[in-house]
């Protein structure tokens, strides 16, 4: 998937001969040829020309104008109709069908979350993370007997809790404490990066469900509301262990993020800076370039997981009979 990132402040965005230039005052910063892309995400200050904007509404390229932390404010896309067919089997969907189908998402989220506490505890040996493992064990198990979406939402939240406590003892880089999750604001650099990371891989997300034509507002766990997307919230529920959080793990162990020099305090919360975020997206981009072994034995790049679950969804939407199969890590 061509995603361009602008972190840097007080860019420009222009057109020229179907390339992309980003300056910064006078100086051309970057070049990127607009065939290749798929989204355009700009954080914090930065300007598109309408010439650029044009060219990209023609070419069904959203761009995303984000916080500089990654909240999302709002996002330019093409006047769209394909996914008005699709939003009505989307509502036609029973509620049986979507309880089942969100059973299934957390369900997946729990197994997902327990295999990188795995991971860890085969490399660490952490007794306090083995009982962890055990509990998610079992909270995924009761998932399938959630006769609600608000009890499987209490069921999730009792794994998120667990989870985020075996997470803490996973760093071993002592200047980055976690003891617990938080947001709106993120209290913490840990957090900032968990926080950071969520917003960017829920905006990918939202982009391919856009570009597959299925209706972002209707969704099985989540519910759709004034701009919540809820669909791209159900869906990134699969990933956020396999791919934000074990970046996360990566970046502070292998020393990579400077708690210091990469985050800045203010606002009551943590958040990533510029010289943060830019460590933060170029390890993002080379995380979701690696190529693994997709189900029918060819190479893919990891963006081909999200693709593929989309497509997953869409399927589903359409024949529900069949239900809907979460992304797990193998």
């Amino acid at each position: 998937m061509g995603s361009l990132y602008v972190a840097q402040q007080g860019c420009t965005l222009s057109l020229k001969n179907e390339m992309v230039i980003i300056k910064q005052g006078q100086v051309v910063i970057d070049q990127v040829q607009l065939p290749l892309l798929e989204q355009i995400l700009i954080f914090g200050q930065s300007q598109v020309t309408t010439q650029l904007i044009r060219a990209c509404l023609k070419r069904q390229i959203p761009i995303a104008y984000l916080s500089r932390m990654g909240y999302c404010y709002g996002r330019i896309v093409a006047i769209e109709t394909g996914y008005r067919q699709l939003s009505r089997y989307q509502q036609q969907l029973t509620d049986e069908e979507c309880l089942k189908t969100a059973r299934m998402i957390v369900q997946a989220k729990l197994k997902n979350s327990r295999v990188l506490l795995i991971r860890h505890q085969r490399r660490h040996g952490s007794e306090a993370i083995k009982s962890i493992i055990q509990t998610l064990a079992h909270l995924a198990e009761q998932c399938q007997q959630a006769d609600s979406i608000p009890r499987l939402m209490g069921i999730e939240g009792i794994g998120a809790a667990s989870y985020f406590q075996g997470f803490g003892d996973c760093l071993i880089h002592d200047d980055f404490i976690f003891t617990a999750r938080s947001r709106r604001p993120p209290g913490n650099p840990v957090n900032a990066m968990l926080s950071f990371g969520y917003q960017v891989l829920w905006n990918h997300l939202l982009s391919l469900i856009e570009l597959k034509g299925l209706d972002p507002y209707f969704a099985c766990l989540h519910q759709g509301g004034y701009r919540h997307a809820a669909l791209a919230s159900d869906l990134i529920e699969e990933f956020r262990a396999a791919i934000v959080d074990s970046l996360t793990l990566y970046l502070i162990n292998r020393k990579l993020m400077d708690p210091v020099q990469d985050f800045e305090f203010r606002d009551g919360g943590c958040f990533l800076n510029e010289r943060g975020r830019k460590i933060y997206l170029r390890a993002f981009l080379m995380r979701m370039e690696e190529s693994l072994v997709a189900s029918d034995q060819s190479s893919q790049p990891r963006w081909h997981c999200l693709s593929v679950q989309v497509d997953t969804y869409k399927r589903f939407v359409y024949q529900p009979v069949d239900g809907y199969k979460p992304y797990l890590i193998r």
